[in-house]
């Protein structure tokens, strides 16, 4: 193994820089995004996206030409026994941030996604990937959960503040040896980045739809007018609710004409429903329930347990594991048959991934357990994991998307979930005042690999300058991404105050986020129009999924006729109607 060190001339660092220089300099002409992602740990890993973009020998073929140490640790090459694949060792490491870097030149307002194959060399280990930039900055840009014996793709991004060189490495608390491989480090503008974005949309949330009209005998009606009038959103997009809302005709009136979906804040939850032992309470929730599916409003449960610590009800948590056990056991049968068949959804076992207070007390069968237990009460909802900063925050370690998809995996596997269980992914959404929009993305990709609806269940953005402008690039993202199926926002209104973000005053008249919201809401959907019948009789139009009423007439028709249509990914592309 030929050693790097950190005597390497500071010449070769600045034709590195030119290198970079002269790559963003090229990468004029957009590109189509690359949403594959991994989650396999494979015996070899897979070529570096966009041939590196602007990464120097990004799959090591030439060596360590255009590599560095960083942190005064030791670097070398090694080469893989069974296909010759080269690759990086950051060995001897005795700080989390000893590896292999490079330096790069990062653009202005430019979004960057990263990638990375890794392995360590015993057991497992979280690896971060780091961009130091000129003004001393420590952007974290992603993590994956590595492991020995096999590689794992890191996939993430970040968005430069400024112009300027900058230097990404990797790092480790566990001081196992790091191998890295094809990586890759592509620059987007943030005009390509916003046509992924429609491209995506116009790909996962709309069809073209050929609308015939004949008359009674089956002859085409040319010059036939139809009017397509868009009913009802096909995209779930919601918002959570309070029970504010039971007492209150502005804030009633407000929701429902936006929101076709709703998360109880809190009404629903164990510490809710049984505040004392034995003295259980629904009457909240029931009128809530009652409310929403009266106007059309679906419901996601939320939740069942919750497994951090410090939300359990104040009698459980003294309560011995035998004890624990029982109560469990009533309160899943309890609020679970109240609400089956009412909601769409159940975040059974809540933050599962961070927190463990269940398993803790029973063993790390505790969550797949409740979740086989809620498929059995009810077996036409989805069951969802919801946690945090998955999506969030690249630097939070104890849910990175491979930690995320290792329990899903845990669950799904345990006796009678198999594939059977209608499983869900819920990625929470809390973010800070300034979203890693490309993190994002790539967290998504990843998320995706697991073949299973994912839905983004609490989104709301820290107060900032440009909160308004942050929320709406976050919608943006999750909507175009082709693997989410649904959105709720964390909004819930209270008089004095919400969790973090309102969308109204207590007025009820929007606030610049609200705008933000109604805005997409106008945007997200096809707007009635008229269209003509050409000489065959027929007139395409490209519909949002959703539910339309498409009206047609014609001039030697005395009559009109009225079809309901539903448009998804599912449905026809070509319908009749006579006339």
């Amino acid at each position: 193994m030929r050693a790097l060190t950190m005597e390497k001339p500071a010449a070769v660092f600045l034709l590195v820089w030119a290198a970079a220089l002269l790559n963003a300099a090229l990468m004029v002409q957009s590109i189509p995004y690359d949403y594959s992602s991994s989650s396999e740990c494979l015996a070899e890993p897979l070529e570096p996206h966009y041939g590196g973009g602007l990464i120097v020998n990004p799959d090591f073929n030439a060596g360590l030409q255009g590599w560095s140490v960083f942190g005064y640790g030791s670097v070398g090459e090694a080469t893989s026994a069974a296909t010759g694949n080269r690759y990086a060792v950051a060995r001897n490491r005795t700080r989390p941030y000893q590896s292999v870097s490079q330096k790069v030149y990062l653009q202005n307002d430019t979004h960057y996604t990263l990638s990375a194959w890794l392995q360590v060399s015993d057991g497992s280990a979280d690896v971060i990937a780091v961009v130091k930039t000129a003004g001393g900055g420590f952007v974290h840009s992603g993590g994956v959960d590595a492991r020995s014996g096999c590689w794992s793709i890191l996939k993430g991004g970040l968005t430069a503040a400024a112009s300027g060189p900058a230097e990404l490495y990797f790092e480790s608390n566990a001081t196992v040896d790091i191998w890295v491989d094809n990586v890759s480090l592509q620059p987007f503008s943030r005009e390509e980045w916003h046509a992924h974005r429609v491209d995506a949309t116009k790909k996962a949330r709309k069809k073209t739809v050929r609308l015939r009209a004949r008359d009674n005998a089956g002859q085409p009606l040319p010059g036939a007018r139809m009017h397509v009038e868009h009913i009802r959103n096909g995209f779930p997009l919601g918002a959570a609710m309070s029970q504010e809302i039971l007492r209150n005709q502005a804030y009633q009136s407000w929701f429902t004409k936006r929101f076709t979906v709703t998360t109880f804040e809190n009404e629903m939850k164990w510490y809710s429903t049984e505040q004392a032992q034995g003295r259980e309470d629904y009457s909240v929730p029931d009128a809530m329930v009652r409310f929403a599916r009266g106007h059309g409003i679906k419901v996601r449960g939320h939740n069942i347990f919750w497994d951090d610590p410090g939300t359990q009800p104040g009698w459980v948590r003294n309560l011995s594991p035998d004890q624990l056990r029982r109560a469990a056991d009533r309160r899943i049968k309890s609020v679970m048959s109240r609400y089956a068949g009412k909601v769409i959804a159940w975040d059974v076992v809540n933050e599962n991934v961070h927190f463990d207070f269940y398993e803790g007390k029973f063993g790390w069968q505790a969550s797949p357990a409740f979740y086989r237990k809620a498929h059995q009460i009810d077996g036409g909802a989805l069951m969802s994991m919801n946690d945090y900063n998955t999506l969030e925050q690249p630097g939070d370690t104890n849910c990175l998307p491979s930690k995320y998809l290792r329990k899903l995996w845990q669950i799904k596997g345990f006796p009678g979930n198999g594939n059977a269980a209608r499983m869900a992914i819920g990625l929470e959404g809390h973010f800070s005042a300034e979203p890693n929009i490309p993190y994002v993305r790539a967290a998504l990709d990843a998320m995706a690999q697991a073949n299973v609806p994912i839905w983004v269940t609490e989104i709301d953005v820290q107060p900032g300058p440009n909160q308004a402008w942050h929320l709406e690039q976050v919608m943006r993202e999750v909507y175009s991404h082709p693997a989410v199926h649904g959105i709720v926002l964390w909004t819930a209104w209270h008089p004095q105050g919400c969790y973090v973000m309102c969308l109204t005053d207590n007025g009820f008249r929007n606030l610049p986020v609200g705008d933000v919201v109604d805005k997409l809401i106008g945007e997200w959907k096809t707007h009635s129009h008229v269209g003509v019948a050409d000489a065959e009789g027929y007139y395409e139009a490209e519909l949002f999924h959703g539910e339309y009423k498409v009206t047609v007439a014609h001039p030697a028709a005395n009559s009109t006729a009225v079809q309901s249509l539903m448009v998804d990914k599912e449905s026809d592309n070509e319908y009749t109607i006579h006339v």
